[in-house]
């Protein structure tokens, strides 16, 4: 049987409704953990169904670090008013501009990122994998992996969050695309440090 308790808790841990946190629950028999998978292959899927929608308001939120000499300015998007003005997407747009602070990713998301780019960063690790002495498949798997880690570290939606490296900055989207029922975006961010 699942309690009042157990449902307050995976929605407080989330923020989605009552009735989906319930639902998950009894999906997986109580299981904390599970449920949360559920809940989070949800949101991508509801976000992916939202993703056509066209974006009409937002927030311009910034985040400066106790130290004051690193700083993010961020543009969230979503469709509405009146969710832009809902104190919990203000504090996922703050969330999100802290994380770019913390970890200054390059780009937004991988499409961003253009051939040129690409060219470099194949021939900086070119070297280092030939020298492997690896035969020729296992070089190319070894290209792949670092390539993709590479460009996981610099873009922000597929970076761990920092506040909960279980999810990825796209996954806290989703759970918030998930809670507001509207596609939300980050249009774009500034990064600002003290030059040294």
């Amino acid at each position: 049987m699942i309690t009042t308790e157990q449902i307050k808790e995976l929605r407080d841990m989330t923020g989605v409704s009552v009735m989906q946190c319930k639902k998950a629950l009894e999906e997986t028999g109580g299981d904390k953990e599970k449920a949360l998978l559920i809940l989070r292959k949800k949101s991508a899927g509801i976000a992916e169904k939202k993703g056509d929608r066209e974006l009409g308001a937002g927030v311009v939120d910034a985040y400066i670090h106790s130290n004051k000499t690193v700083g993010t300015l961020i543009e969230l998007s979503c469709e509405t008013d009146f969710v832009a003005r809902n104190e919990e997407f203000v504090a996922l747009a703050r969330d999100i501009a802290m994380h770019i602070t913390a970890t200054n990713p390059a780009y937004i998301e991988e499409s961003e990122i253009t051939e040129e780019v690409r060219t470099k960063v194949i021939e900086m690790f070119k070297k280092e994998v030939e020298e492997s002495g690896k035969p020729a498949d296992i070089q190319e798997k070894m290209m792949e992996g670092k390539i993709t880690t590479y460009f996981a570290e610099r873009t922000l939606l597929g970076q761990a969050f920092i506040k909960n490296p279980d999810i990825t900055i796209k996954q806290l989207i989703d759970g918030g695309v998930q809670k507001f029922g509207e596609k939300i975006v980050v249009s774009r961010f500034s990064r600002f440090s003290v030059a040294k």
